[in-house]
C-alpha cells in the first residue's frame, strides 16, 4: 500500500456526490463497505490475479452509507495490489455446498508490492479525482 498525498483529504461531501463526480472516470464503490465506512475504487489492471487498485477511503459523518445523500469524509487516497489466488484446486475436494457459499477467492497477499511503473499512472488518477471534486 502506497498512501499519496492529496487534496481530497478531508473533504466532505455526500455519496450521491462522490459517485456522480468519480464514477464518470471509472470509479466505483466497493462491495465490502460496511455501515459508517467504504471505499471508491478505481482498478488500474487485472494481470491473471494480480490486481492494482487506486483507492479512496471515505467515512460516514452521520447516517448509513447506502442513502446517497448521507455526508462523508474523505481519507487520504492510496494504491493498493491485491494478488488473488489463481492455482486451480487439482483434487477438486470442494463440496456443492461449500462452493454455492463461498465462491470468490480471498486475495493470496492483500498488501503485495505496488508495481513501479504503475506508481505514476495512479497520481495521475488521484489527480483526475481531484480535479473532478474541486480541490485542485
Amino acid at each position: 500500500m502506497i498512501p499519496i498525498q492529496s487534496n481530497i483529504d478531508g473533504k466532505e461531501l455526500t455519496v450521491g456526490e462522490l459517485k456522480q463526480k468519480l464514477g464518470p472516470l471509472g470509479f466505483n464503490v466497493n462491495g465490502q463497505w460496511e455501515y459508517d465506512h467504504a471505499y471508491i475504487d478505481y482498478k488500474m489492471n487485472d494481470d491473471h490475479g494480480d490486481r492494482q487498485y487506486v483507492r479512496i477511503p471515505f467515512k460516514s459523518t452521520g447516517g448509513p452509507l447506502d442513502d446517497d445523500g448521507t455526508f462523508v469524509q474523505i481519507g487520504t487516497p492510496f494504491l493498493l495490489d491485491h494478488q488473488f489466488q489463481t492455482a486451480v484446486d487439482d483434487e477438486g475436494n470442494i463440496g456443492a455446498l461449500t462452493g454455492s457459499l463461498n465462491q470468490f477467492k480471498s486475495p493470496e497477499d492483500k498488501d503485495a508490492p505496488f508495481p513501479k511503473g504503475l506508481v505514476e499512472e495512479g497520481k495521475t488518477l488521484i489527480n483526475r479525482a481531484e480535479q473532478a471534486l474541486g480541490t485542485l
